[in-house]
Formats: C-alpha cells, sequence, structure tokens
C-alpha cells in the first residue's frame, strides 16, 4: 500500500531497492562517523575499489577521536592507492574540528553538517538522512542522470543552475517519512539500473521514463564537453647512496601535496630535465633506465613519466637540491606515495629490492 503523500516515482524506487540492494557494511549503522568515512571514501571511487580502504581505516581509526590523533603520515600511507589525497586531508582536518569544536560529536543537520571542512551538499545530506532521519535529498552525478531522463530535464547538469534545479526536484520526491531508504534507493538504482549503459528492458520505470518514450536515453543528462586533459611529463631520478635514497615531500598545491617522491623534474625533454640541473647531468653515467609506469590518468591530468635509478659511490659528494632530504631506502615503504610511485617499484625488481634494504 502506496504511503500517504508517497510520489509514485519514490515508491517504484523504494520497491526496487528492497530487492536489489547491496549488504554494503555503512548500510547496516546510523553511526554519522562510519558513514561520513564512507561517503568520503566513495567519492569518485567504486565500491568495489573503496570497499577494502573502508574496512582498512575503520580498523585504524575505530572513532572519530582515533582518526583526530592520527599521524598524517600514518593516514597517507593507509590511503595510498585511492587517489584525490585533499579528500584525506579535509578527513583529517575535519575529524580535529569535531573532536575539538563538538566534543567529538557529529552536527545533525544538514545546515550544520554543510559547514564542516571537506564536506559539501551531497554529503552532507548523505549524512543528515541516514544518520539523523532528516529529509535533506542526495544530489549527485547519479541523481542527476535518473532525474534528467526519467522527468525528460534538458538543462545541462555542469550549468551552474543545475544542482538547485535537481536539488528542487528531488526534495519534492522525498518522502519525509523514510527519507534515507529513498536516497538510497535513488543512488543505487542509477549505479545498478539507471546506469549510463541502462538496463530499460526490465526497469520498472520504463513506462513513465520520458527518455525512453522519447528515444533520448543516451542523450539525457545533458552534459557539456569536458576540458580537454592537460599532459605533464615528470622525470624521476632514484638517487640511492651507501643505503640511502633522496626524497621529498610534495607541497604546494598541486597534485599528491602531502606525499613522498623521488627526485623529479617536470619537463617536456629530458634533455632539458638533466641539463637543467648540473649536479644531475653529472650524475647520469651511473643511470639506469628503469621500466616505465607508463601514462598516469587523473581527472583532468594525463601524467607521462620515466625513471632513471642512480646509485652513487659512497664517496660521491653533491649539494643536495632545496627540499630533499636522504632516508634509509627501506624507510620509503612506510611513506605515502603516487600510485604512479606504487606502480614503478613494482614493475621494477631492481628497485624493489633496494626499497626493502
Amino acid at each position: 500500500m502506496k504511503k500517504a503523500n508517497q510520489h509514485p516515482f519514490a515508491e517504484t524506487l523504494i520497491t526496487w531497492y528492497k530487492d536489489h540492494a547491496r549488504d554494503l557494511p555503512w548500510r547496516r549503522t546510523q553511526d554519522p562517523y562510519i558513514i561520513w568515512l564512507s561517503e568520503i571514501i566513495l567519492q569518485q571511487t567504486r565500491i568495489a575499489q573503496g570497499l577494502p580502504y573502508f574496512y582498512k581505516l575503520t580498523e585504524a581509526f575505530p572513532t572519530v577521536f582515533d582518526l583526530a590523533a592520527a599521524d598524517e603520515t600514518t593516514l597517507f600511507r593507509l590511503w595510498q592507492g585511492l587517489g584525490y589525497y585533499s579528500r584525506a586531508r579535509n578527513l583529517h582536518k575535519t575529524a580535529k574540528y569535531i573532536v575539538e569544536s563538538h566534543q567529538g560529536k557529529f552536527p545533525n543537520t544538514y545546515t550544520d553538517l554543510i559547514k564542516l571542512p571537506g564536506v559539501g551538499p551531497y554529503t552532507a545530506a548523505a549524512i543528515a538522512s541516514f544518520a539523523f532521519g532528516e529529509a535533506s535529498p542526495v544530489v549527485d552525478g547519479n541523481v542527476y542522470r535518473i532525474l534528467a531522463r526519467y522527468f525528460g530535464i534538458e538543462t545541462d547538469i555542469l550549468h551552474a543552475s543545475a544542482r538547485k534545479e535537481f536539488t528542487a526536484l528531488a526534495q519534492e520526491l522525498i518522502p519525509a517519512s523514510d527519507p534515507a531508504r529513498f536516497n538510497q534507493a535513488i543512488m543505487e538504482f542509477g549505479s545498478l539500473q539507471c546506469s549510463p549503459s541502462p538496463s530499460c528492458e526490465n526497469c520498472p520505470l520504463r513506462t513513465s521514463c520520458v527518455a525512453l518514450r522519447d528515444n533520448r536515453v543516451n542523450q539525457l543528462p545533458v552534459k557539456s564537453k569536458a576540458k580537454p586533459q592537460r599532459i605533464r611529463h615528470f622525470h624521476y631520478f632514484i638517487i640511492e647512496q651507501a643505503g640511502r635514497v633522496l626524497v621529498h615531500q610534495r607541497q604546494k598545491k598541486d597534485i599528491w601535496q602531502g606525499l613522498w617522491e623521488f627526485f623529479c623534474v617536470e619537463s617536456e625533454s629530458l634533455d632539458d630535465a638533466i641539463n637543467f640541473y648540473p649536479f644531475l647531468s653529472a650524475m647520469m653515467p651511473y643511470a639506469m633506465s628503469m621500466r616505465s609506469p607508463g601514462i598516469h590518468v587523473l581527472s583532468h591530468q594525463k601524467i607521462v613519466s620515466d625513471a632513471f635509478l642512480i646509485q652513487l659511490p659512497s664517496e660521491y659528494a653533491f649539494s643536495l637540491p632545496e627540499d630533499y632530504q636522504w632516508i634509509l631506502s627501506s624507510e620509503f615503504e612506510a611513506l605515502g606515495k603516487p600510485v604512479l610511485l606504487l606502480n614503478l617499484i613494482t614493475d621494477n625488481i631492481a628497485l624493489k629490492e633496494i626499497l626493502e634494504g
């Protein structure tokens, strides 16, 4: 029996969800910390990829107090391979803020949740509805796609006005009696049923879907073309001497901020990269080319890289480049590092043996 004032769209989604919901750990709790952690992990990340990280992070930091007290290096090490490291920095920052300013208790309304560092409209709505039962609709790519197709909405989802329009519609649809289930249902439906390549033939909404009726499923939602990816060239030089390697921590506001890497020069030309540093040019007779990890694709950038192992005699002297330091080769494994370097190490046995000490 349909609940009072419940839109047929919402009723259908919730019924579908009861039969198709995946059993996921963050769906078995109303703990706002666990829900928040899962939402941050799943930003720009598929569930299959994010699930092992969820278990790893909740084991290491079972409460917001544990996360707030953690060393950033430890957090980055556990986050390693998940990408979008600004999420980890904001995670740490927010945990500290909640402990210091809210005595470890999460705000219980959308209005207050969205004020937290690194918490946007989607995450705030998810926590508000899943943990506190507030009728705040989640609006992400899945929701844009479902609503645009079902209601035939022509608005470009990259336009500044799109979020307001789609959120207002979702607010009309979300049942006040069961907002959490509706939000879970619409996200699951977008992931499993009304995906970029949808299963229209067995869709429970097919008889009233505007996009299917008008043969426009592949044209909605409208999305303007993204900007072309920026191509960057990184040249890595793994400089090793007497059981130590030269490393530095990326600090400037750029990709991989806070992660560690070997000596790196960004330049389209390898010759220019070597010649820019006289000390590096002098070392090249000791260099051995390593197997490159190839092109590393980020959301808006492509990194083309190569790498050289330079093993120096113990008596070889040179001035350290600014912001670089020596560490024991075996210490590099414990530091948070980009996936590109993880792949480089995995693909080169000689380098892996050096770093394992």
